[in-house]
This record gives structure tokens, sequence and C-alpha cells, in this order.
């Protein structure tokens, strides 16, 4: 429950999803309504039926207790705590009209106030339920290989170093290290991806996701406890807590706003006592105290929070907060890292020219096999596009030019143009190089044989994303460490205008700070590299960091997969959000704005206010709750709907 609407302590968010109501009339305070209806009816009846006075006066009482310790408790505790609140509103709104004999009207106004406290809790809970339903996904029972006997545990019975096997269509009970066996994996319930995910050995795996056709044997990395769900689970609930702006405007609406309407009515009463009936003008001193009650207000922005956050997070798109939540809605500038953002940061090896005599595989046998023993990005794609090749000798590293070594007894080189003179390749390196790739030449036994290119592609959906960027009303820039010519090569084919190239972490830092100051910017990145730009910007967002650590907690948001187009599915649900929350700030404040003067000039009484308010705020929670809705990406939606189980697929 919001404290900031009546009164109530803050919520754990931590508890057992077992003490949250999982269906309307399990909430204490929609029973306790019920109960106070019942009674209010019963009272009217028997007014209406000629009973004696005191027996309606005892059900509208009754009525009246029922309906007020929903609110009444926690308000005194706290005041007690010199903290005011709506809820201290409420109860002395409810106490004067006692004093001036309407204990019907206080029964009608803690009746209707109590169903919108019974309503907010329900959001709240159904919301986190959804976020909570994730964990669903550890099935109940896994096998484990111990004493090389397989065995049957629970999870939690799941120990870091065991041996897990999985057989095909099961679910991984926890993170995991593949250490036999390759399949792809269906993750689309954590990351939102339909797309199977190709597993091998050395690969990590993470809990919930379903095996496919292969028997793995996976090494556990962690406990059920700490695994990757359950950590989604706690960042965001921990973060939850935390206020957007709008959020925290209602609350600096309604914090002086609670002690002046006070003052105000008590000015009423006094002003108005001296010039008129006391009495007249107290009644209405109380019926203005309670139209300027800003529970709607108070409740409009938390609701929606709560709902849009639940509703990423089986996106795959994890968001820490409510001013995370904001920011996202507000973004109108996004600056993208190039490696591992918009391409897969996997090079691959796209071209190879030879000179004549000489074929292509020979030249990436002679690149091979300087490379053999090197852990660059570079040699990782070359060695992968040859199989024919035996490693050098006597390799030597050239800082900044390459590497020498002898095959068969003959000297070879590979390394940058300059370095080795290209000669008769030097059209094809000018070729590659404007493509946006690198290029390297190869040289064996003093004459140059070939030129290899490699590149790290885009992402085959990055022309499509930074299009839906674009027509979002986003500017979209590139910023790299790579050199000027690949940079501006990826931004033509991916759409982008603008390109930073050649830049260090600082210097990437320094340009996000240079945006910030024309448009509310957000940077995208990989979560650990690009740390200070993250750090720097209106908003940072990681890119693939399903189980990274380092990237959930640097980043405001993260993205859980390897899908780009999450990046504009996640900005327009912010902007949705933020377009509710607005709604329900306006409609909140437009309503104390109407209800103040026809209370004070007595065209509503005390009913009416009371009714006309906890309306608005049935209205505000369900348009809050409607942020709780949110669209798959095109085509996925069966898919992923298909593989979840039926709590998570739920909408919150």
């Amino acid at each position: 429950m919001s404290d900031a609407c009546c009164g109530h302590d803050e919520p754990s968010t931590g508890n057992a999803e077992e003490h949250e109501p999982q269906r309307l009339w399990e909430v204490g305070e929609l029973r306790a309504a019920a109960v106070a209806g019942v009674l209010l009816a019963a009272g009217f009846i028997a007014g209406w039926a000629g009973a004696p006075r005191a027996a309606e006066l005892g059900l509208e009482a009754a009525a009246l207790v029922i309906g007020a310790y929903t609110f009444v408790p926690s308000t005194l505790k706290r005041l007690t705590q010199g903290k005011i609140g709506v809820g201290t509103l409420m109860t002395i709104a409810a106490i004067g009209a006692v004093l001036l004999g309407e204990v019907g009207e206080a029964a009608m106004l803690a009746f209707l106030f109590s169903i919108s406290e019974g309503l907010e809790e329900y959001a709240v809970a159904r919301t986190r339920r959804g976020l909570r339903a994730l964990l669903s996904l550890v099935p109940e029972q896994a096998t484990v290989l111990r004493d090389g006997t397989e065995t049957t545990v629970t999870p939690v019975q799941l120990r870091v170093g065991d041996r897990m096997l999985v057989k095909p269509g099961e679910r991984i009970a926890t993170d995991g290290v593949i250490a036999e066996g390759r399949t792809a994996l269906d993750v689309s319930a954590i990351t939102g991806e339909s797309v199977p995910v190709e597993a091998a050995p050395g690969d990590e795996v993470f809990a919930g996701s379903i095996n496919g056709n292969g028997v793995l044997e996976v090494e556990v990395t962690t406990t059920t406890a700490d695994n990757s769900l359950a950590r989604i689970v706690r960042i965001v609930e921990t973060e939850q807590a935390r206020k957007g702006a709008s959020q925290r405007l209602a609350d600096r609406i309604a914090k002086p706003l609670v002690p002046g309407i006070m003052i105000a009515a008590a000015t009423i009463a006094l002003v108005g006592g001296l010039l008129g009936d006391p009495a007249t003008w107290i009644e209405r001193a109380l019926v203005v105290l309670v139209a300027a009650s800003p529970c709607a207000l108070a409740i409009a922005v938390p609701v929606t929070v709560v709902a849009a956050i639940g509703a990423a997070s089986k996106l795959g798109v994890l968001v820490k907060g409510g001013a995370a939540l904001e920011a996202m809605g507000k973004v109108r500038e996004v600056a993208l890292d190039k490696t591992g953002t918009l391409t897969a940061n996997k090079p691959a090896v796209v071209e190879v020219a030879a000179i004549d005599g000489v074929n292509q595989d020979t030249v990436l046998a002679v690149a091979a096999a300087l490379e053999s023993r090197s852990e660059h990005p570079l040699a990782r794609a070359i060695l992968a596009s040859t199989t024919n090749s035996t490693p050098a000798t006597e390799v030597e590293a050239v800082t900044g030019a390459g590497l020498t070594g002898r095959i068969d007894g003959r000297p070879a080189r590979l390394g940058r143009p300059g370095w080795i003179e290209a000669g008769p390749l030097s059209a094809d390196v000018e070729r590659m190089q404007h493509s946006g790739a690198t290029a390297v030449l190869i040289e064996d036994d003093g004459r140059v044989i070939g030129a290899v290119a490699v590149r790290d592609e885009l992402r085959p959906e990055a022309r499509e994303v930074i299009a839906r960027l674009h027509s979002a009303g986003c500017r979209v820039s590139m910023l790299t460490g790579d050199n000027p010519r690949t940079a501006a090569a990826l931004a033509a084919e991916a759409g982008i205008d603008t390109v930073h190239a050649d830049l260090r972490p600082e210097d990437k830092s320094r340009i996000v700070a240079e945006l910030r100051e024309q448009r509310f910017t957000a940077m995208v990145g990989d979560g650990v590299n690009d740390a200070p730009a993250l750090a720097t910007a209106d908003l940072g967002i990681a890119m693939g960091a399903m189980g990274t650590d380092v990237a959930i907690e640097t980043a405001d948001v993260a993205l859980m997969g390897e899908d780009l187009r999450h990046l504009p599915q996640a900005l327009d649900h912010a902007r949705r959000a933020r377009a509710i929350m607005l709604q329900n700030v306006g409609l909140s404040l437009a309503l104390i704005t109407v209800l103040i003067p026809l209370a004070l000039f007595g065209v509503l009484g005390l009913a009416a206010v009371v009714l006309v308010h906890e309306l608005a705020e049935v209205v505000v929670i369900a348009n809050g709750v409607r942020a709780g809705r949110a669209k798959p990406l095109a085509g996925e939606s069966e898919a992923i709907r298909s593989r979840m189980p039926a709590t998570v697929g739920a909408r919150s």
C-alpha cells in the first residue's frame, strides 16, 4: 500500500507471494468495505422503513467503525511520528462529521475510502505477482549427477559445483555453464526473444531457459536464491521504491497541501462562524477538508509505476524504479555504442583477396598459422574461417603493427597496411576499408600474397531499430572507439547520420554531456566499458545484460536479451506509461480545483464530495493499471505466450 495515500506503512517488497491477495475478496480493506456497505445499506433501509432512530444510528456507527479501521490506526501511528498524510484529513473529516451529528455521512466517507484503499492494494499486489511469476519458471525438480549416479532433487538443494543433467524439453533449474552437450535454448520467457539461442560447452545458461533437443550437463554456478531470475525480482522490487519526478511532484504537492488545507478549513470555520451560522460554516469547512484531500494525486503515479515496471520485466526489460521509468519516457536523444550494441561483437571474415597464382585458402592458412596462439578478436575471426593451418613458429608480436613468424622455415608476416606494403592489392585494401572492414595484409617468404577483411557486422535488426527511433522523434548518434572510416560505413548502413569515432571512454562521457545540454539523452552500451557515459547520460541503458551483475548495477535500464528491437519497444512502453502518469496527476489536480469552491459555497455536501473523490480514485487506479499492458515484438506474441506459464503470461 502507498502510505502517501492514506497513511499506511511502506510495503515490504520482499514478502512471500502467499501473503498478498490473489483475488479481490482476499483484500482485507475490501472485505471491511463490504461489511460496512451492508451495515450502511441496512441503516438506510431501517430509516426508510420508520425504525427507531437508535437502530439506524447503531447500524451507521458500526459501518463507520469497520470502515475507519482500515485507515485510522495507521494514520494515528504516523501522527505519533510527526507525519501528516491524506489519512489525517480523512480522519479529521470523519470525526468532524460525527461531531456535527452526521454519522451516516462519516460512515459513507469511511466506506468509500476503504474501497479505494483495497483497490490500490489489489492493483499493487497484482503487478508484483506478475513479476514474481518469473520464479515459477524454475522447475520443481532437477536431476544431478552425484558419485556417477543420477539423483532427483529440488532446486533449493542444488549446490555450486553440482553437475545438472538437463534433458530435451526440460527447464534449467538454476544458472550454470555447459560442461557437455550442444543444444538450442529457448529463453523467450526471460529475455523476450522468441528465436532459440545456440549453446555449446563453455556457454552460460540461465534459470528458466528451456532445453532444445540436446542432452546437457551443466555445472551449477549459483544457487536458486541467487540465480538470474531471483536477482531480477530482487533488484526490481527493491528499486521500485525509488520515486520518479512525477511521484516526487505529487509528494511535493501533497506535503504542503495537507497542513495548508487544515489551516484553510480552520480559517473558514472561524471567519464564517463570526459572520454567519457557526454550524453551517464548520460543516462547510469539513467538506472543504475532504474535497481537498489529494488521495487520488498521491496514488496516481505509484500504481502506474508498479504496473509498467512489472509489464516491462516480462518483455525482458529491467527498469530500476520509477525514476528510470519516467526518464525513459522523456528520451529524445539516443547515443549508441557500436561494438556489442549496434553490432554483435563477433568479428568475422567478410572478404579474402589474393594475388594471381595464390588461392584464398592459402592466404587464410598462412594468416591462421600466425594467429593460432593470439587472443585478439581478429585472430578468432580468422581462425574460425579455416581449418587448414599449422601453427607457425617463432611468432612475435610487433606492437601496433602485426605479427611475424616462420612457416616451414619461411619468414611470414601479418599486419596492417603501411607496415606491410599492399602493392598489387592496394585497390582491394582501399575497398575493404571503405566498406567498414579492418584489412590485414599477409606476407609469405618476403612477398605479399593476400589481404583479409574482418568486420563486426551490424545486428540484422539495427536498421529497423534506427528507423523506429527516428519515427518516434529521437535523434540517434553513434559513439565508438573504432576508426572514423569503419564507423562511418556502419553508420551509413544503419541509417545513423551523426557519428563520433576514435573515442576513449572519457570522450564518450564528454560527448554525452554535450548532447544532454540539447535534449534529454539516453546512452546505450554494454554496461561495463561504457560505464562513464552511462553514468553521465540522463538515462543509462545496458544492452544484453542477462546475468551480468555489473551491467544491471551500473545502468538505469537493462535490456536482458540480445535483440536490439527491445530498445524502441522499451522507449514506447515508457512513453505510454509517462502519459498515463501525467493524465492521472492532471485529473487529480483538476478534481481538487473544482471541488474546493463547490464545497466552500455549499453546492456539494459531504456525501457528494466523498463520492466524487472516491470515484476519481477508482478512475486513476484503473487508468494506472493500463500501464501494465505491454505488446511483445511483432511476431513474438504467440511464440512467447506459448512458452510461458499461465501465471507469467497473465497481464498485470
